[in-house]
C-alpha cells in the first residue's frame, strides 16, 4: 500500500506551521474541515476525532446514554476489532450474524432474524468499499425503531441509491488512516443529522466539557445550574479526550479536494482487476454498483489449502502486499479478545461465509497511482499461482 500524501498536502501543513503563532490543537481548521466534510457527505453535523476507532467508541458512548440499561447490538464477525470492542467496552452484548459474499457486509435477512426486543442498534460495516445497505433493511429498521450505526471507515464515497453511505444511519463513522481513501495521518470523523446527538458527541470528544456545546442557550442553562463552578470547566459527562489537531484538519481539507477523483481511479482499477482475474479460481461477481474500493478483494471459490499456500507464496515472492482474512484479521470470533465473552469455543463455525474469508480471502492494495500494467501484473501472478 502507499499513502495518499502529495507535495501539495505537505506544503499546506508547512504554511500552517510557518504562520504567526499557529494554534495547532483543535481549532479553526478543525471546524472548517468538519463543515466541508458534512457538505461532501450530505449530513448536518460532523465531529473530527483522532481515529475511526474513537468514532466507534463515541457512537457506543452516545448509545449508552440513550440506553443505560444496556442491551444487544448486532455486529458482523468480519470487521475491524474496534467495532466489536467498543460494543463490549460500553456494556452492550454483541450479536453476530454472517455476511453476504458479494458485499462482505452483513446479510440483510440474517440481521432481521437476529433482532429481538433487546436489540438497541445495528452496527453495519461497509467493508472495503462495498455498500452493505439494502432498501429492505432500511425499511425494517425504521418500522421497528432500531438505530442504524454505519461503519464507513473503509468505504468513503460508496453509494446506495445514488446517496453516499454514511448519510443513512443515526450515526456514521469514518477513518482517515494511512491507506484509506484519504488520510490525516491518524484520524476519524463521526457524523449525524441529530442535533442532540451532535452536542453529546462534541462533549464526549473533549472531557465532557460544557463549553464544547455548540448552542449558547443550552450552555447558559448549565452555567446557571452550576454557579459555583468555573464556566470554562464544567464537566457534564464522564468522557474522553479524542480530539484531533489543526495539522490533521489541514491535511483533511487538502485531501478532500481530490477524494472523488481518486475514488474514480480506484474504481477503474478494481474493475480492471476483476475483469482480468480467473473466474474459475476466484470470485469476480462482487456487488460493485456504487462501490468505492481501496482494496482488491481476492476470494478463492473453493476451500483449497494448496492454492492458498501457492497464492501467498507467489505474492510474497513478487512483493505484492496482501492481508489474509480480508478486513481486520478475519473472523473476529477466532480472536482471543472475544473468548471471555463467547461461551461456545466453536462459535466461529456458525458463520461459514466469514470463516471462508478468514482462510481463503485476501485483499491487495488499490491506490490512485497504481498503473494498468501493475494491475495486469498482479492478476497474472494470481492466475498462475
Amino acid at each position: 500500500m502507499r499513502n495518499n500524501f502529495t507535495r501539495y498536502d505537505l506544503d499546506n501543513v508547512i504554511e500552517l506551521l510557518q504562520s504567526d503563532d499557529p494554534r495547532l490543537t483543535n481549532g479553526v481548521k478543525v471546524r472548517e474541515f468538519e463543515a466541508e466534510w458534512s457538505n461532501w457527505l450530505g449530513v448536518k453535523y460532523s465531529v473530527f476525532v483522532n481515529s475511526g476507532s474513537s468514532a466507534n467508541l463515541l457512537s457506543m458512548a452516545v448509545l449508552k446514554l440513550k440506553h443505560p440499561e444496556g442491551g444487544q447490538v448486532i455486529v458482523p464477525p468480519l470487521t475491524w476489532v474496534s467495532d466489536i470492542a467498543s460494543v463490549l467496552q460500553s456494556g452492550f452484548d454483541p450479536v453476530f450474524v454472517d455476511i453476504d459474499l458479494r458485499t462482505l457486509g452483513m446479510e440483510t435477512q440474517a440481521i432481521i432474524d437476529a433482532i429481538t426486543p433487546s436489540t438497541r442498534a445495528v452496527f453495519l460495516s461497509h467493508i472495503q468499499g462495498f455498500n452493505a445497505l439494502t432498501d429492505r433493511l432500511l425499511e425494517e429498521l425504521e418500522q421497528r425503531d432500531i438505530l442504524l450505526i454505519e461503519d464507513v471507515c473503509e468505504s468513503h464515497g460508496a453509494l446506495h441509491n445514488s446517496q453516499k453511505v454514511g448519510s443513512f444511519g443515526w450515526i456514521s463513522n469514518f477513518s482517515f488512516y494511512y491507506a484509506h481513501h484519504m488520510s490525516t495521518i491518524e484520524g476519524g470523523m463521526i457524523c449525524t443529522n441529530d442535533t442532540e446527538t451532535y452536542r453529546l458527541l462534541r462533549m464526549l470528544r473533549s472531557h465532557g466539557m460544557v463549553r464544547e456545546i455548540d448552542d449558547e442557550k443550552e450552555q447558559q442553562s448549565w452555567l446557571s445550574a452550576n454557579p459555583d463552578l468555573n464556566p470554562k470547566f464544567i464537566f457534564a459527562l464522564p468522557a474522553y479526550n479524542v480530539r484531533n489537531t489543526e495539522i490533521g484538519a489541514t491535511l483533511g481539507l487538502s485531501q478532500l479536494k481530490r477524494l472523488d477523483a481518486n475514488n474514480a481511479v480506484r474504481t477503474s482499477n478494481l474493475m480492471r482487476f476483476l475483469a482480468n482475474l480467473d473466474p474459475e479460481k476466484f470470485q469476480t461477481n462482487f456487488k460493485t454498483e456504487g462501490s468505492s474500493n481501496y482494496a482488491f478483494n481476492l476470494v478463492q471459490l473453493e476451500a483449497d489449502d494448496d492454492l492458498a499456500a501457492r497464492l501467498m507464496s507467489a505474492m510474497d515472492f513478487n512483493e505484492i502486499e496482501y492481508r489474509r482474512g480480508s478486513a481486520g484479521g478475519g473472523n473476529q470470533l477466532r480472536q482471543p479478545y472475544l473468548r471471555p465473552y463467547v461461551s461456545d469455543p466453536k462459535a466461529h463455525k456458525k458463520f461459514p461465509i466469514t470463516d471462508h474469508i478468514h482462510f481463503y480471502g485476501y485483499y491487495i492494495g488499490n491506490f490512485p497511482d497504481l498503473k494498468h500494467e501493475d494491475v495486469d501484473f498482479i492478476c497474472d501472478v494470481l492466475n498462475n499461482a
